[in-house]
């Protein structure tokens, strides 16, 4: 029996326990060719991504727990073994920016932001109906001017907004419960 397109969006969930294998090539380039359909006010394709693999994905988290470290922000020894532990089974981490490009003044920073979120969710999407566990992760030191210098996002140029970790998932769980939508709607009539 085969799925309804709709029901990969109402199914879809963070899958934050990934492990090999990850993406092959092929879906990897569908994943990442799914980001290039967003809304995008003005075509300025705003999204980068850096993709970090095999014994990098380690070196990464290594990189961010010392950069935390030496920012002075707080990280539990219980924090730092539990990111190592999560890092060993991750096979593909997407380090994911925005490019700011102050030069255009006429499309607002924020809708930027909000096209790399849309690039992002197109990516989160594909992942899942391929078969793939994906979670948006703000950790691994987002925040943190080193890490996001090391991974080639200069603060001046870019925001960064974290990784995308994609692989097979460790262990099936059954779609969250969805709240209602209604529970989100007004409708303006015009008085």
């Amino acid at each position: 029996m085969s799925v309804a397109p709709i029901d990969y969006l109402f199914n879809r969930r963070s899958v934050k326990f990934v492990q090999a294998p990850g993406p092959s090539e092929e879906h990897l380039a569908q994943i990442l060719q799914a980001a290039m359909s967003a809304p995008d006010h003005g075509r300025l394709r705003p999204w980068r991504f850096a993709l970090i693999r095999g014994e990098a994905v380690q070196q990464l988290g290594e990189l961010a727990i010392g950069a935390i470290k030496r920012a002075g922000l707080p990280l539990t020894t219980q924090k730092e073994t539990s990111t190592r532990d999560w890092l060993k089974k991750v096979p593909l981490l997407v380090a994911l920016a925005c490019r700011m490009d102050t030069s255009n003044t006429k499309i607002p920073e924020d809708e930027r932001m909000l096209a790399t979120g849309a690039a992002v969710t197109n990516m989160l999407i594909a992942a899942h109906m391929l078969g793939y566990g994906a979670y948006w992760s703000t950790g691994l030191g987002t925040y943190v001017e080193e890490v996001t210098e090391a991974l080639g996002f200069d603060a001046l140029e870019y925001r960064f907004m974290g990784y995308l970790a994609i692989g097979t998932p460790i262990a099936l769980s059954e779609p969250p419960q969805r709240p209602d939508y209604r529970d989100f709607i007004t409708e303006w009539t015009g008085s």
